[in-house]
């Protein structure tokens, strides 16, 4: 989410509030503004599309690994292994149940859950937003929210890491070949169409799909409302997620939310997630993605269909 006092949004232009610092103290920012500037493309913003570019991608990725985060020799890398465990079992069998009390708490690391990195001087925290690998039929899928990826230019600096906990990248450090927003964001930043895919691949890693390694959550669109579901995500303060349990429902014809307390920033773009592992929405939207009792999401109509469908077709 952006970052939030009493309840609202306060960075929706990150580039307005750097130019406002600089005024005030000087040349110390201006080495800020350029790294905000380097790390933003304009891509083709009419069509909501950013294809990265290889190099900048393999150094993004070698940046993460020299300290921010670390892989582990020889993880699970039987993503089917994940389908029928954790989470989605405990659901169907203990039955679901919403948090008590409603407050988002630590929660064991997740394949197919994890963070956005940006290394670099653009303003953000090393890990600054939250991801889900989806199904897809490349398996190099993951779904966030569109001011994850795009604010006043897509990001050229960005590195998926699923699973992360403690430093440790047990699954790689993924980095993407293209992002697709729908063109309403990169207009105007509609809050309405606060989703992106990214495409995505593992430097050194030829060949292999991040959903053979992690997993995948199946993504539902035009989900019926009220349901139960659970929020997953990554604040920037911390190292391992958190989640919380309660009935999402419907804010409008083009929203929804779920009410959970204590769910920071960082955690924009994590999975809102329907029987265990549906995917149904990602935290964003209204607000930027909530305010310190409810968390948002851009509704999953037919809007975000054809862009989920723009993605997986791409070449």
């Amino acid at each position: 989410m952006f970052s939030k006092v009493h309840g609202r949004a306060v960075r929706a232009s990150v580039l307005v509030g750097v130019l406002c610092a600089l005024v005030i103290v000087g040349a110390g920012y201006l080495w800020e503004l350029r790294g905000f500037a380097a790390h933003r493309a304009d891509g083709d913003a009419a069509q909501g599309v950013y294809q990265q570019d290889p190099e900048r991608a393999d150094r993004t990725a070698a940046a993460v690994l020299d300290g921010l985060a670390h892989e582990v020799p020889d993880p699970p890398t039987d993503g089917n292994a994940f389908a029928d465990s954790g989470t989605s079992v405990h659901w169907r069998s203990a039955g679901w149940q919403p948090s008590d009390p409603l407050e988002a708490r630590p929660a064991p690391a997740e394949p197919a859950v994890g963070t956005l990195f940006s290394p670099g001087a653009d303003g953000d925290p090393d890990h600054h937003c939250s991801a889900v690998v989806v199904h897809s039929p490349g398996g190099d899928l993951i779904a966030t929210a569109a001011h994850c990826v795009y604010t006043g230019g897509f990001r050229t600096n960005l590195a998926f890491a699923p699973g992360y906990l403690d430093g440790a990248a047990p699954y790689g450090v993924w980095v993407p070949t293209r992002i697709d927003v729908d063109p309403r964001w990169t207009e105007d930043q509609d809050p309405d169409h606060d989703v992106a895919f990214v495409r995505l691949r593992r430097p050194g890693y030829p060949g292999q799909r991040l959903e053979d390694v992690t997993g995948a959550e199946e993504i539902a669109f035009r989900p019926e409302l009220p349901a139960p579901a659970r929020l997953v995500g990554y604040p920037n303060t911390s190292e391992q997620p958190l989640d919380c349990r309660n009935t999402a429902r419907a804010a409008g014809p083009t929203q929804l939310r779920l009410d959970c307390a204590d769910v920071p920033n960082g955690t924009s773009g994590g999975p809102v997630l329907t029987d265990g592992h549906t995917l149904i929405g990602v935290i964003g939207g209204r607000d930027g993605g909530g305010d310190d009792e409810t968390s948002y999401s851009s509704y999953f109509g037919d809007g975000l269909r054809a862009l989920y469908e723009r993605a997986t077709k791409s070449a």
